[in-house]
């Protein structure tokens, strides 16, 4: 299955990712933004070039064009878990559905964000005019075992009067699949003390292959009730400019407030975002299968170059998302990101997942084997 995923070719690409290719130098390979450098899958390329022929460029319907059904059945063929399809809000892009639903959804108070976390979250946080309440992530736990959520420090921030939790499941930036367990005992400490779990799980799908039978992913909602997902196909299906999301609100009363609000308030969602969703979620089983294998390939090669040229970095095995974590201290950089640069490798730095962290950074591997083997060779080059 995996002839079904294509690299971007070296003349195409820049032109393809804008944001990505054209934020560095020509001759630096980026490797800081979530996105692929993988062609379009079949399906949606056709389908949306199909629907721009036809002339579908206008405003966005009052509908949901078949997003929130397609939705559903892809949450009930991978992780049966059932979503009624009326249940999905549309929305432009999972930041936007967060920001949502803090200022529709969520009680006043503190929220709190677990670190590391994705850059946005602090900063829509503060956009929502909202108090962020960090408790720490260990990003430098051995194993991926033992780097959960501190529900200690959870507890301890809803007690002081935190009522919103914001959940990335599976994490960004850590790779790190959350146990059902963590889970449930997240759940129970919100029902405790009446507080509000908003789950991000955009990465959902890219649970990754070789991983113990019993470690999938959870859809969150599954098990608390009062919890709201917000999600996407952009970052499974490379669709980030297109600009879908859905916020899945599983009580009747949340999905109305979230329906009621001005216009103004959501509307940065697109028909052909909206087309590229329903036939993502609707055709891409067998893309998203082809991806996952792949994606699966490039992080037992970046294991093997770690070894061979950065022995002294440490990363935690990947169990979902195409974005690893590496702990470069050893080599004694405060910003190895920074350093990268200049021998022609753009990651992201730790810092922007954890003010103050020094000596980390995100790569990306859904790229091909050659560029990402001359990634890690640069990064080495850079840092030793």
């Amino acid at each position: 299955m995996s002839d079904l995923v294509h690299d971007l070719p070296d003349d195409t690409i820049r032109d393809a990712l804008p944001l990505k290719w054209g934020s560095v130098a020509p001759g630096v390979l980026p490797a800081f933004v979530a996105e692929m450098d993988y062609a379009l899958a079949a399906p949606v390329a056709d389908a949306v070039a199909a629907a721009v022929r036809r002339g579908t460029t206008g405003y966005a319907p009052l509908g949901d064009l078949g997003v929130g059904e397609a939705y559903a059945g892809w949450a009930h063929r991978h992780w049966d878990h059932a979503v009624e399809p009326d249940a999905c809000v549309v929305t432009g892009d999972v930041i936007a559905g967060i920001r949502l639903v803090l200022e529709t959804l969520c009680a006043p108070g503190p929220v709190v964000v677990p670190l590391p976390c994705y850059p946005p979250f602090r900063d829509i946080v503060a956009v929502s005019g909202r108090e962020a309440v960090y408790v720490t992530t260990d990003p430098d736990a051995p194993d991926q075992e033992s780097a959960g959520l501190d529900l200690a420090a959870v507890e301890e921030a809803f007690a002081a009067g935190a009522r919103t939790l914001l959940l990335c499941n599976p994490h960004n930036p850590l790779g790190r699949v959350p146990r059902r367990s963590e889970l449930e005992a997240l759940r129970d400490l919100a029902d405790r003390y009446g507080a509000r779990v908003v789950s991000d799980e955009i990465h959902g799908p890219l649970v990754l292959p070789g991983l113990p039978a019993d470690l999938g992913f959870t859809p969150y909602a599954g098990i608390d009730p009062r919890a709201v997902t917000v999600t996407s196909a952009s970052k499974t299906f490379n669709t980030a400019g297109l600009h879908c999301a859905v916020v899945v609100a599983p009580d009747h009363a949340d999905r109305a407030l979230l329906r009621g609000v001005p216009l103004v308030q959501n509307h940065a969602y697109s028909p052909l975002g909206m087309v590229a969703a329903r036939v993502a979620w609707g055709e891409g089983d067998a893309w998203r299968a082809a991806l996952v294998e792949r994606l699966g390939h490039q992080r037992d090669l970046l294991a093997d170059l770690l070894t061979t040229h950065l022995p002294r970095a440490r990363m935690r095995r990947m169990e979902a998302t195409y974005l690893p974590w590496l702990d470069l201290r050893a080599y004694g950089h405060d910003d190895p990101a920074a350093v990268a640069v200049g021998h022609g490798v753009a990651p992201a730095p730790g810092q922007a997942y954890q003010p103050g962290l020094a000596g980390h950074v995100r790569l990306n591997v859904a790229t091909s084997p050659a560029r990402l083997t001359t990634m890690v060779e640069r990064l080495a080059a850079a840092v030793a």
